[in-house]
């Protein structure tokens, strides 16, 4: 039985991207014991074919519910656009959360114009997945913007500066032209880059960051408890080099990283 009073959430993405849902949950939820995986062998998703990223995110859930986690937030919109959690919702008895969803109905629920703009990787762009979203809220013009510089950018630690710059210059140019009002991070790295997305569109724009939203539903679910103060309740694991994980997790969180356990994705898990 799951402890209610003290939830174990496993969340996974690509790299270290998916420490902004990790951050949200917490937020949502500062008794909850986090799981967190980061498969940087494999970093970026985005080029990868649709099949084996679903491949690789159905092991990942399972893995972390051999692990103890009460439910899984899928902290990886690529996986979500290859119809993992489609796959995961059948295969699995306890809860598995992604962001898709929640962050389409936000933009659509704070646009005022109903020009919405959607910034991911490649993968997600081609999948459609924000589109068909959006449309299903009721949206009728949305624009998607693949941007794959941003993940290299934040997995080397870059947040802001001349080469963040000219590719946030590069990439949003055309959705600013095109008079969008509100703006999805359709990857939970691009959040990393908040500070010079929000100077190159300006106060007008509303940013809608897909992981709070998220965490909202996984609060709605447990509910939110005293704050537990020790990170050592919390668990990392990464496919590739810890230390980055290790790095960003600290600066991101606001906490030092217990040891970063190295695991092989696929993981070893049979199905739950």
């Amino acid at each position: 039985m799951p402890d209610v009073a003290h939830p174990t959430i496993g969340v996974f993405d690509s790299g270290v991207g998916g420490l902004t849902v990790a951050r949200a949950v917490l937020e949502h939820l500062p008794q909850a014991r986090l799981l967190y995986l980061a498969d940087t062998a494999h970093v970026p998703y985005g080029p990868r074919p649709l099949e084996q990223v679903r491949d690789f995110a159905v092991q990942i859930i399972a893995f972390l519910f051999q692990q103890g986690a009460d439910a899984v937030v899928m902290g990886c919109n690529m996986s979500s656009a290859a119809g993992a959690h489609t796959v995961a919702v059948a295969r699995f008895s306890k809860p598995v959360f992604e962001v898709i969803g929640p962050g389409s109905a936000a933009a659509w629920a704070a646009t005022r114009s109903g020009a919405i703009g959607v910034i991911a990787t490649q993968g997600t762009v081609n999948s459609g997945a924000y589109g068909r979203a959006l449309c299903a809220c009721g949206a009728s013009a949305v624009y998607e913007q693949a941007c794959p510089a941003f993940v290299p950018l934040v997995e080397r630690g870059l947040s802001d500066g001349p080469e963040v710059e000219a590719a946030v210059t590069e990439y949003l140019t055309p959705l600013r032209d095109a008079g969008i009002d509100t703006l999805v991070f359709g990857c939970t790295h691009y959040p990393f880059l908040r500070a010079p997305i929000a100077r190159f569109l300006g106060a007008d724009v509303t940013l809608i960051d897909p992981a709070e939203f998220v965490a909202r539903q996984v609060e709605a679910l447990f509910g939110a408890g005293p704050a537990d103060p020790n990170p050592a309740r919390h668990r990392f694991f990464s496919s590739g080099d810890p230390e980055s994980l290790r790095r960003e997790g600290a600066r991101f969180l606001g906490f030092p990283l217990p040891r970063v356990a190295q695991v092989d994705v696929p993981v070893e898990a049979s199905d739950y």
